[in-house]
């Protein structure tokens, strides 16, 4: 593994993202070997400036290739803070970390991987399909292969009827699909969700997960972030609780309410933090 290479400078608008104007012409799963750890972090720390206290304190864990694993934890608990350095927006204080074995220091990782923030990275001045087709191109995609994923992906999301309305008038939950979509449209290696369901309609929430399942199920990795514990149990292979920048226990949902004898993930999360 080797250190932290110079991040991008965004923050949360990732339409704006430097990282993304930049990006190699290849395909996402073009690799001569494949590393058995989708994501591995080691001893991941980060203090803002003028800040008493960490908001990460020495976090290592691995998200092994092809399974779903969730950071848990109460608000403040630094799940955003981790995601933005995961995903090249902030720098870590201490700390190293890859991402299919690669660093930032490689640019082919950019193209590998997919983020979906928790703010909208959509212009919503541009309808749904213009999005889409911005946020694609940026990957190297263009012409009828553009067309031909936008489309798939639309129909999959059910906003092909919307496609051409702007974002502008779209709800919150419509959002949130088009959010998922314009992260995963060059089908990364590894997707990052940072609490992709927040504040959508029951419907919409399904569609997201059931989605996610079946590019779970083609081979996309996934990090996720929540403090939706009921899905997060339901969605989760493994689950890491991180409380006030730490990582306090990882293992299946299942596995950690069996060791604490609790009734389901939220009781278990609760005796864990302490936190409800």
């Amino acid at each position: 593994m080797v250190e932290w290479a110079k991040p991008c400078k965004c923050t949360k608008n990732f339409a704006n993202c430097n990282i993304l104007t930049n990006l190699p012409r290849f395909s996402a799963f073009e690799n001569m070997s494949t590393p058995p750890n989708a994501i591995e972090v080691t001893h991941l720390s980060k203090q803002y400036k003028e800040a008493t206290s960490l908001a990460l304190n020495d976090v290592s864990f691995k998200v092994r290739r092809g399974e779903i694993y969730g950071i848990l934890g109460p608000n403040g608990a630094g799940k955003t803070t981790l995601m933005s350095i995961l995903f090249g927006s902030i720098k870590p204080t201490m700390g190293s970390f890859s991402i299919v074995g690669l660093t930032y220091k490689d640019t082919s990782l950019r193209y590998k991987i997919g983020v979906v923030p928790q703010e909208y990275a959509l212009y919503p001045t541009l309808t749904a399909r213009e999005n889409l087709h911005y946020f694609g191109s940026l990957y190297g995609l263009k012409g009828k292969q553009l067309k031909a994923l936008t489309d798939e992906a639309l129909e999959r999301v059910a906003l092909a009827s919307v496609a051409n309305k702007k974002i502008a008038h779209f709800s919150g939950g419509m959002k949130r699909r088009i959010n998922l979509v314009a992260g995963i449209l060059h089908s990364p290696e590894v997707l990052f969700l940072d609490e992709p369901t927040v504040g959508v309609d029951v419907q919409s929430k399904n569609i997201i997960i059931d989605y996610l399942k079946e590019l779970n199920r083609g081979g996309m990795s996934i990090l996720y972030t929540s403090h939706h514990l009921q899905e997060a149990q339901d969605f989760c292979d493994r689950v890491g609780i991180l409380n006030e920048g730490q990582l306090l226990k990882e293992d299946t949902p299942q596995n950690l309410i069996t060791e604490v004898q609790a009734f389901n993930l939220e009781e278990a999360f609760i005796q864990v933090t302490g936190k409800r």
